[in-house]
């Protein structure tokens, strides 16, 4: 492996939970009615387009033309979405901390819609940490296109030979790694994590 200058991560299910369906939890309790809204009313692929760059209001405008008896539900879309977020991914904010503390330079790249991060990043001060953040839906570039990588790899000032990028998606990991990346496949585990920032060199 060689030599890592930088840390570059992802944010939701590696630093966040991301639970889109918690939205409506307490307005539509029973689970499988719930499950339904959130497959053919709205969808994570509906929201997907947001973190493309959609504004949230245009999102929700759309889907209350479509389904006008939903209009209260479809709103909360829009309202009440700090609910999708729940709380951190156990283990991984330690890490950023004592990487921190080491003078390792962080990063992220995320695919977020604006209006969501713009509500979110309050919220999360462990992303004071992070030197840089590429947000998708402000850039209009989403993960895993290469656009996205490359935009990053200029902004951030290190060779991506030289940075590790973490994710959950193995679509961004392929890509990340296809464009020489060193990446490391994240799946709930900061443990295995942690092992593969000490192997860096980093911890």
């Amino acid at each position: 492996m060689a030599q890592v200058d930088a840390v570059v991560w992802d944010i939701g299910r590696v630093l966040v939970q991301w639970d889109f369906p918690r939205i409506w939890r307490d307005v539509i309790p029973d689970a499988d009615e719930r499950a339904a809204f959130t497959s053919t009313v709205v969808s994570e692929a509906w929201h997907f387009r947001h973190d493309c760059g959609e504004p949230m209001a245009d999102l929700v405008a759309e889907r209350v033309a479509a389904f006008p008896e939903h209009r209260a539900l479809i709103e909360r879309y829009q309202t009440h979405w700090l609910l999708s977020v729940p709380g951190p991914i156990e283990g991984t904010h330690r890490l950023i901390e004592r990487l921190s503390a080491r003078g390792v330079p962080q990063f992220s790249i995320t695919n977020f819609g604006a209006d969501a991060f713009a509500l979110f990043r309050p919220t999360f001060p462990i992303l004071g940490h992070l030197a840089d953040i590429v947000v998708s839906g402000e850039e209009r570039l989403i993960k895993p296109d290469a656009a996205i990588y490359d935009l990053a790899a200029a902004r951030f000032g290190h060779d991506p030979a030289r940075m590790l990028f973490i994710d959950d998606n193995a679509a961004n990991i392929a890509a990340a790694r296809a464009l020489g990346w060193q990446v490391h496949h994240f799946i709930g585990d900061a443990t295995t994590l942690e092992a593969d920032l000490v192997a860096s060199g980093l911890l």
